[in-house]
């Protein structure tokens, strides 16, 4: 059963993933739409957006990593699959040499919080690359939680705040080692 969460867990957050990746064209793409003064277009009608400005940090072994929408490509992400509710954030840097993604279940309204269901952080640096995943242990200890302190999605106001606290491992066993995750983002879709 543990393994069948686990895996369905890593399939959600590829998709929010894969949004980020698909919006690795942002650099051309946003930039021409963030240029049309006349568009009445907004972020898709189900509350997911693209961010063109804010930050989201993250620290990690005493280390603070901070993606910026003006350069690096974030993304709010909200998916409903099979009834189930989900929302999260991911972001890729500009030179795709880091990667991070949170997901937590229920709904994205203001003042809300919910536990961890998903999460990753990819890094490449002078030594190797790196993967940290959501450990087996952490969704069985109930540990990390994803709060959201604003959250709008109206025609003028596009915007998503909040921190999180997320336990990873370099592997997925039960013994392994868990690296406490903590980060917040503001970020906003103008």
């Amino acid at each position: 059963m543990g393994s069948k969460k686990f895996t369905f867990l890593l399939f959600i957050f590829a998709m929010l993933l894969s949004a980020v990746v698909t919006s690795c064209r942002k650099d051309e793409d946003l930039q021409s739409f963030k240029n049309d003064k006349d568009s009445t277009a907004l972020p898709s009608s189900s509350g997911s957006f693209i961010a063109t400005t804010g930050e989201l940090s993250i620290t990690f072994n005493d280390s603070t990593y901070i993606f910026d929408a003006e350069k690096d490509s974030i993304a709010f992400v909200r998916v409903d699959t099979a009834g189930n509710k989900y929302f999260g954030i991911t972001a890729i840097n500009d030179s795709h040499s880091m990667s991070f993604g949170i997901s937590g279940l229920g709904e994205a309204i203001n003042k809300s919080s919910t536990k961890v269901e998903g999460s990753q952080f990819l890094f490449v640096n002078d030594k190797a690359d790196s993967s940290f995943t959501l450990s087996k242990s952490a969704h069985e200890m109930d540990l990390g939680k994803l709060s959201l302190k604003k959250y709008t999605n109206e025609k003028d106001d596009v915007a998503a705040k909040g921190t999180f606290v997320t336990y990873l491992a370099s592997d997925t066993g039960k013994n392994a080692t868990l690296h406490k995750v903590t980060g917040k983002f503001d970020i906003r879709f103008k």
